[in-house]
């Protein structure tokens, strides 16, 4: 039985790159870069990094969609606690968690990273 050796450099920079995208822009479009890694990577890790970071991309798009309306129908002083609580939600998923993702794959290259508290689509 013969194991496909990869290079650990090229997973490191490339699973960054992925959990990194959300990072880009505010626009859909950085959920092409993870992607693109997906479909263009035989690397098992590279590829399970590029569907959590496309699930992340999902998450965020539906907390932020749930803030926006909440924020936008019912902005009222009962409702603003619960809509800072959401913003700051949103943010921290949006910030903190990739910066986490990205640590841990330069750290342990040979594991692909699982974001805590999303739904997995893919």
């Amino acid at each position: 039985m013969t194991s496909k050796v990869f290079d650990t450099d090229k997973r490191k920079l490339l699973s960054a790159v992925s959990h990194g995208s959300i990072f880009f822009s505010p626009l859909l479009l950085t959920v092409g870069i993870p992607i693109v890694l997906l479909t263009v990577s035989d690397d098992p890790v590279i590829r399970d990094n590029a569907k959590e970071a496309i699930n992340f991309h999902i998450n965020v798009w539906i907390y932020g969609a749930i803030a926006g309306f909440i924020s936008f129908f019912w902005f009222t002083l009962i409702l603003l606690p619960l809509i800072w609580a959401l913003a700051a939600f949103v943010f921290i998923l949006t910030w903190v968690f990739p910066l986490f993702a990205i640590v841990s794959c330069i750290t342990h290259p040979d594991q692909s990273y699982r974001y805590r508290y999303i739904f997995r689509f893919l």
